[in-house]
């Protein structure tokens, strides 16, 4: 039983994480219909970023996340107005296979600069885990964990109070009335994109300190990522939460019952099955 919860507690953990990476796709997706397949590699690059904060600059990675959000948010403006907006009216097919050239290209220049070496972060006050209740909780994902839920609060008032998150949710439900209520659409698709890439370089930032970096971390996690979108349900921020913390707690438990190799596996398998059963996601509304 303790081994059971102790698995269950360690997958919501890491499926939190999950789920900023699931959320930044998704609203993405939402709004402008681009499959982005180079949304891992922004995670890569707040992975790399905490990496570059506490080697050079000796900034806590979990402190640089002030420094990587903006960055991330000007590099998101940059790719989206000078790579993207010319892409994105040709079709959903058409981004998915201009992203992933991003993608091939963004890891490989990582790799010629950064070399193929991993990496990690050590953390002085990450030696030994909390064990509230007897329960081990490692250090870094305990504080990953509570920056995501204030990450995730923070987008969730954004989206509901502000102007712009108004904007942004009834571009991604009917583009053509929110442009005839007067909604810069152009706008909008590039504070979102922006946004997205934020997202997905905090989680990075987050996971930093808990994973092991390398130039090409991104696929395996924008592969994870589209697992959670899928689960979730596309378009929908709650589903993409949810779907997060399921794969979190999936892995967990597949990691101790069945086998470390194959934990992977076990969440693509579930992907595979909630396509075939039901397309439009868990959490999605459609037929079963």
């Amino acid at each position: 039983m303790e081994t059971f919860v102790q698995s269950i507690v360690s997958g919501i953990l890491t499926g939190s994480l999950y789920a900023m990476i699931g959320v930044g796709l998704t609203v993405i997706f939402g709004v402008m219909r681009i499959i982005n397949m180079a949304h891992g590699d922004m995670v890569m690059f707040g992975m790399y970023g905490a990496f570059l904060s506490i080697t050079f600059l000796k900034i806590d990675p979990f402190l640089s996340i002030i420094l990587w959000i903006p960055i991330a948010f000007l590099i998101g403006v940059l790719i989206y107005r000078f790579l993207l907006k010319n892409i994105v009216p040709a079709g959903e097919l058409n981004t998915l296979l201009y992203t992933a050239g991003l993608s091939l290209f963004i890891a490989n220049l990582v790799l010629l600069i950064a070399t193929g070496d991993y990496r990690t972060i050590k953390l002085k006050y990450a030696i030994m885990p909390l064990r509230p209740f007897g329960i081990a909780v490692p250090i870094p994902l305990a504080i990953a964990f509570g920056m995501a839920i204030l990450i995730t609060v923070a987008l969730y008032w954004f989206l509901v109070r502000t102007d712009t998150g108004r904007a942004i949710r009834a571009t991604s439900q009917e583009p053509e009335a929110a442009a005839l209520m007067g909604v810069n659409v152009d706008r909008t698709a590039i504070i979102t994109f922006a946004l997205g890439t934020a997202l997905a370089c905090a989680a990075g930032v987050l996971l930093a300190p808990s994973l092991y970096l390398y130039p090409t971390v991104g696929e395996i996690l924008v592969a994870k990522c589209f697992v959670i979108v899928v689960l979730g349900g596309l378009g929908s921020v709650p589903g993409a939460i949810a779907g997060g913390l399921l794969l979190g707690v999936v892995e967990s438990l597949g990691a101790v019952y069945v086998s470390v190799p194959y934990k992977d596996a076990i969440g693509f398998v579930i992907f595979l099955l909630v396509l075939l059963f039901r397309p439009s996601g868990l959490f999605g509304v459609g037929k079963s």
